[in-house]
């Protein structure tokens, strides 16, 4: 489930993005006001919408790019507002609001997945160190033993913290679309990865009925499967 933060001075009960309506994400509104955006509650995506006020979308588009979130922004637009867009506008993706629900998911997946790649090679938080380019996790210093597909895991979940992800979701993201095994690979995974993080193991946090998430410290842990 992804965490849509959708700009927009549509009155309520007139989205955006209605296809967005119908997938499993999280959506929620606030005022398309340069003002206001100095201070986001934190989100995932981020969703301008630019059908009734192109001017103020662009402005939300520069300050966001310049200031107020890393989350990738996506433009909605109005067939007629595409001739007016522009790539200084410094958006990351533009939608058409009668684009359908697989259109709106794709371009949301590939959004993040481009924010993923960008990701820094060096990870470090709750006690584990992570280096990308080598490989190699430590935990306290400690070099941790993992598999390819333990470090992949504890990688993905570690640069996302405290974000739940759903069985499936970490089925896609870690092993990939054109993986044929079921989600129980997931919690065999997570429960070999504990044991080796051994009492830190509630570093990998459950979320009873969802999934998994990164615990920080600071954070309370939810109790193992």
């Amino acid at each position: 489930m992804v965490l849509v933060l959708a700009l927009t001075s549509a009155p309520d009960g007139d989205p955006a993005l209605p296809a967005l309506e119908l997938l499993p994400h999280s959506i929620r509104r606030h005022p398309l006001d340069p003002a206001r955006l100095l201070d986001l509650p934190e989100t995932d995506a981020v969703l301008v919408d630019a059908r009734g006020d192109l001017a103020a979308a662009r402005a939300a588009c520069r300050l966001l790019r310049t200031a107020a979130t890393e989350a990738p922004v996506l433009l909605v637009v109005t067939e007629g507002g595409m001739s007016a867009i522009a790539a200084d506008w410094g958006f990351d993706d533009v939608l058409l609001c009668t684009a359908g629900p697989a259109e709106v998911d794709a371009r949301l997946r590939l959004a993040l997945a481009r924010v993923d790649a960008a990701a820094p090679a060096h990870v470090q938080a709750s006690g584990i160190t992570i280096d990308e380019q080598s490989y190699s996790a430590r935990l306290h210093g400690r070099p941790l033993d993992l598999t390819y597909k333990e470090f992949q895991l504890l990688h993905f979940l570690a640069t996302h913290p405290s974000r739940v992800f759903t069985r499936e979701q970490l089925l896609s993201d870690v092993w990939g679309y054109d993986y044929f095994g079921g989600t129980r690979t997931v919690d065999v995974h997570v429960r070999r990865l504990r044991a080796k993080l051994g009492e830190a193991e509630q570093i990998i946090g459950t979320v009873r009925n969802v999934g998994y998430r990164f615990n920080l410290h600071d954070e309370p842990s939810a109790p193992a499967d």
